[in-house]
């Protein structure tokens, strides 16, 4: 074949998977999904109604009496969520703060959020990635799941709500206090980044 038919060739491959939006390490296929949805955080296995908003770029979590503090020289932080079981109750979290981020509000107003990383188990897909934190009791839902959590792996439908339940193989160090995951199948999952962080399940 000649090589300018091959150079051809190439460009139209590239320009196809340029345009389908799918990296090496995302699977083929997406699941739909709903507007809102129940997802689970892990490893507490707490279940939340979630909104899934396709327009944020990182996802945002319900975060009450927050308190900074230091854990072996690193920035963690503990914090509140509302009991979804028992709303007069409250859920204490603590995780490591990877960065912070500053939000401009429709208002104007500027706010400083504490990042963390927060592994959500949605339909079969679990993934581990950034979650701003934020009071949100003055809102429909303690979660909203952003494009980070959801990019590759789900497509959501507006017109839906409540397709799927949190069902994921769970990767190898990531305890299931529910008792209702399966075991994790290494070859479910796509390989990693080099950050180790996005686990995406497949055909589970």
């Amino acid at each position: 074949m000649y090589p300018h038919v091959l150079r051809a060739a190439a460009l139209l491959l590239t320009l196809f998977f340029a345009s389908s939006g799918l990296a090496a390490d995302e699977p083929a296929s997406r699941s739909i999904f709903g507007w809102v949805e129940r997802v689970e955080i892990f490893p507490e296995g707490i279940s939340l109604k979630a909104k899934m908003d396709t327009g944020a770029t990182t996802s945002s979590l319900n975060a009450l009496n927050k308190e900074a503090f230091r854990r072996d020289g690193e920035r963690w932080i503990a914090f509140d969520i509302i009991d979804p079981e028992t709303p007069d109750s409250k859920v204490r979290l603590e995780r490591k703060v990877t960065r912070y981020v500053r939000i401009i509000r429709h208002d104007g107003e500027h706010q400083r959020r504490p990042v963390v990383t927060i592994g959500l188990c949605m339909g079969s897909v679990y993934r581990e990635e950034e979650m701003n934190l934020v009071d949100r009791t003055q809102l429909n839902y303690q979660a909203l799941v952003g494009r980070n959590h959801m990019a590759g792996a789900i497509v959501v439908d507006p017109a839906e709500t409540f397709t799927q339940s949190p069902r994921c193989a769970l990767p190898e160090g990531v305890p299931d206090p529910t008792g209702l995951h399966p075991a994790v199948d290494p070859s479910a999952y796509d390989a990693a980044p080099a950050a180790g962080k996005r686990h995406v399940a497949r055909g589970l």
